[in-house]
């Protein structure tokens, strides 16, 4: 089970590294390819559009046939994309390779969330180091992509592709042939319980504002930086701490779920967001780094919650309901990225960016009415 469960949380890390290799090559874009900042961000959008139409129609996929082949197939196709952003064959071409590169994400999310569900028990642990493994791919992100970019020429953009590697062997083992649908204590853990569409309803609309947020500050933050002194190398390591934050809070989601319940827990950690983004906008540079860390904590506090959540809201369809919490979490908010981004070429990037710190006290106001479901 434990090695089951690694090979799974090792896979996610390997797929989302492709999810904050996007938003770590704005910077180069910008800098390289004089793209400005809605420019730059419709590169966001094309690797979150598609993803965010078709992750549900691939959970939908899933909760009618188990389709195990998907998952390295979709590791492959993320890789492939973001390694043909190399080719530089016009903003067009870039376009369409991030858009592979989401569609890929797209297919990994529901049919690996699922399984790690219906295979590793009920519990919210393995979906938590499931999650985790993601979050630890966002991390490495803003490393990998200036490792690959260090290199000259196409040896460099190769580079980006090996996690997808990995992503594969790693999508073909953790299944294993012949797995049931069972949890740890051998019996279906898919539920036949009722649905609760309602709140379901009012988790996604969560989810989606959250995703704003994150996805907004992942993609503008490293350039909020450098706009305010930092200089490449302290928005690189904003980056970072934004990423490496969201590992720290799946972990602490499930501890403090624990103690509080997952609905309460939701609450919390949204109330707690909002003044850490407001530090990102409005502390000195030092503190920032800090508050970058605490508002993604924070926000990743409810990731893997939220995703038990819905499965246990829609416990007959988990692959639709994954599809809609987990993969829109890392797809739907850069829809929101090219008004942002227009927003910051009409005003300044502060002032686009002050809508992110209050966002947060709307996705606590929908949680408050949230009801915490009977496990499956």
């Amino acid at each position: 089970m434990a090695r089951r469960t690694a090979a799974f949380a090792a896979g996610h890390a390997c797929v989302d590294v492709y999810q904050g290799a996007v938003a770590a090559l704005v910077p180069f874009l910008v800098s390289e390819r004089a793209y400005g900042y809605a420019a730059a961000s419709g590169v966001v959008l094309a690797a979150s559009l598609l993803s965010s139409v078709v992750q549900p129609l691939f959970g939908a996929l899933t909760d009618r046939r188990e389709m195990p082949w998907l998952i390295p197939l979709a590791a492959a196709a993320a890789g492939l994309g973001i390694a043909l952003v190399g080719a530089d064959a016009g903003y067009a071409a870039t376009l369409a390779a991030v858009a592979l590169s989401g569609l890929g994400v797209a297919a990994y999310h529901p049919a690996a969330a699922r399984l790690v569900r219906t295979r590793l028990g009920d519990g919210h642990a393995a979906m938590g180091w499931f999650a985790l493994g993601g979050n630890i791919g966002f991390a490495c992100a803003p490393l990998l992509v200036a490792a690959a970019l260090s290199v000259s020429g196409p040896a460099g953009w190769a580079l980006l592709a090996l996690p997808a590697v990995a992503g594969v062997l790693l999508g073909r083992a953790p299944g294993g042939r012949g797995a049931s649908e069972k949890g740890s204590d051998g019996t279906r853990s898919r539920s036949a319980g009722a649905e609760d569409r309602r709140a379901f309803a009012r988790l996604s609309l969560v989810v989606v504002v959250r995703s704003v947020v994150f996805i907004g500050l992942s993609t503008f933050i490293a350039l909020y930086v450098r706009e305010r002194g930092g200089g490449d190398t302290a928005g690189a390591v904003a980056l970072s701490a934004l990423f490496a934050g969201s590992a720290g809070g799946t972990l602490l989601g499930g501890r403090l779920a624990a103690r509080w319940g997952r609905v309460t827990t939701v609450r919390r950690a949204y109330a707690a967001a909002a003044p850490a983004v407001a530090g990102i906008l409005f502390l000195p540079l030092p503190l920032a780094y800090g508050c970058a860390a605490l508002a993604a904590a924070a926000l990743y506090v409810p990731f893997s919650l939220q995703v038990t959540l819905g499965q246990d809201y829609l416990p007959t369809r988990m692959g639709t309901a994954s599809g809609v919490t987990l993969g829109l979490t890392v797809s739907v908010g850069g829809l929101a990225s090219p008004l942002i981004g227009a927003a910051a070429d009409a005003a300044s990037l502060r002032t686009a960016l002050l809508p992110l710190a209050v966002l947060p006290l709307l996705a606590w106001a929908l949680a408050r009415r949230l009801p915490e479901p009977p496990t499956a």
